[in-house]
C-alpha cells in the first residue's frame, strides 16, 4: 500500500467511488448494524409505534455565499431533502456551528438570517444546537452540521428492492446547476456567468407526489456525485441496467456551456434542489404532472428506464446519445468537484 493510500484525500469527500470505499471498508465495519447497513439518506426508527426518520449532514462549501444561496440555506435544504427522499415530512432540525476565529460577525449574521428564513419557509424549526470556535485557519471560515427528524408518511415504501425492469426514472428539473455555480465562483476558476444554484427545500414537492402516487418506489437527491452516482447506486443495489436518454436530460444551456468549457460531465455535477424518482411506467405520467404543477418541478422529465440486463452480465448505466450512440456512465471517482456542499 502506498503512503498516499494510507491517508485521507480530498476526493474521499466527493461522493464517488473513493467515498464509497471509505464508507464500506473503513467506517461501516466498525459501526455496522441493521439500520446503518442500509446506507440510506436517513434512518427510519420505530419509536413506540411511530415511524420517525433521522438524518444528519455537514456542510463545508466554498465559497460560503453564492448566487442562489449560501452555506446556511444549503444546510437547511440539504437536511430537509434527505428526510424528504426517505418519504418523511420534516419536523425539526439541529444546528451545529464551527466558526473560525476572526470570522466576520456580519457574515455570521447573514448566514443565520438565511437559516432562519429558509427554515421558516419550509415550516421546520431549529430546536437545538451547538457552537464551537476554533483557531484561525482551522475551519476555513465556517462549517455547519445539521441533523433532522421527520415523521414517515403513511403507506409509503421507498426502497431499491421495489425497483423492477420497466420502471421509469424521473427528475424534477435541470441538472448540474448547483455544482457549476459553485465552480464559477472558485478561486483559480472564477468566471462571470448567470449561473444560479438550484438550492431548494423539496419536502413540499415530495409530499405532494407521495400523496398523489403512493406507489413511488424510490427517491434520492443527487447531491455529491450527481445523477451518475445515484443511477450507479440503483444498478449496484438491484442488478438491473439503467438506460437514460441524453435528449431527455433537462440541462440549462448555460450549465451545459460551462461544463463543456471546463471538461465536466453534467451527470457528475452536484444538485441541491433536485429529486430523482423511480416509478412504475403506469405511474410515470401522473408523477410528472404533479411535479410540473409545483414551483420546483416545472421542468420535470422522464429521463430513462430500468431494464433487465443481458443474461450473465452485470448491470450498467448507459446513456443513449443524441446521435443514437451509447456510452457507459460510470460512478464518479470523487476528486473532480470537492467542497461543493
Amino acid at each position: 500500500m502506498t503512503k498516499e493510500a494510507q491517508k485521507i484525500l480530498l476526493a474521499h469527500g466527493g461522493g464517488g467511488r473513493l467515498m464509497g470505499n471509505l464508507i464500506q471498508k473503513t467506517i461501516l465495519p466498525r459501526l455496522a448494524n441493521d439500520t446503518l447497513n442500509r446506507l440510506t439518506d436517513g434512518a427510519v426508527l420505530n419509536i413506540e409505534g411511530a415511524s420517525v426518520c433521522f438524518t444528519t449532514d455537514s456542510y463545508v462549501v466554498q465559497p460560503l455565499f453564492f448566487n442562489g444561496g449560501d452555506i446556511g440555506k444549503l444546510a437547511v435544504c440539504g437536511t430537509i431533502n434527505d428526510l424528504a427522499a426517505m418519504g418523511a415530512k420534516p419536523i425539526a432540525l439541529s444546528l451545529g456551528l464551527i466558526i473560525e476565529e476572526g470570522f466576520p460577525l456580519e457574515s455570521l449574521d447573514r448566514v443565520l438570517d438565511s437559516i432562519g428564513r429558509t427554515s421558516q419557509e419550509a415550516n421546520v424549526s431549529v430546536v437545538t444546537g451547538d457552537t464551537k470556535v476554533v483557531e484561525s485557519e482551522a475551519a476555513d471560515g465556517l462549517f455547519i452540521n445539521t441533523a433532522g427528524i421527520g415523521v414517515m408518511l403513511p403507506n409509503v415504501n421507498l426502497s431499491l428492492e421495489r425497483i423492477q425492469p420497466g420502471d421509469k426514472i424521473i427528475i424534477n428539473g435541470t441538472i448540474g446547476d448547483h455544482g457549476m455555480t459553485i465552480l464559477s465562483r472558485r478561486k483559480g476558476i472564477r468566471f462571470d456567468s448567470p449561473l444560479k444554484s438550484d438550492c431548494a427545500s423539496l419536502a413540499d414537492l415530495t409530499c405532494c407526489v407521495l400523496d398523489a402516487v403512493p406507489g413511488v418506489k424510490f427517491m434520492r437527491d443527487p447531491t455529491r456525485g450527481g445523477v451518475a452516482a445515484i443511477l450507479n447506486e440503483i444498478v449496484a443495489g438491484t442488478g438491473f441496467d439503467v438506460e437514460i436518454e441524453e435528449a431527455a436530460l433537462p440541462v440549462d444551456p448555460t450549465v451545459r456551456a460551462a461544463a463543456d468549457m471546463l471538461g465536466f460531465d453534467v451527470l457528475d455535477i452536484a444538485n441541491e434542489g433536485k429529486m430523482l424518482m423511480v416509478v412504475s411506467s403506469e405511474d410515470a405520467e401522473r408523477v410528472v404532472q404533479v411535479c410540473r404543477d409545483h414551483p420546483f418541478g416545472t421542468q420535470t422529465a422522464v429521463i430513462g428506464s430500468v431494464i433487465a440486463p443481458q443474461a450473465g452480465e452485470e448491470g450498467i448505466v448507459e446513456l443513449i446519445t443524441k446521435i443514437g450512440g451509447r456510452r457507459i456512465v460510470q460512478m464518479p471517482y470523487g476528486r473532480e468537484l470537492p467542497r461543493i456542499c
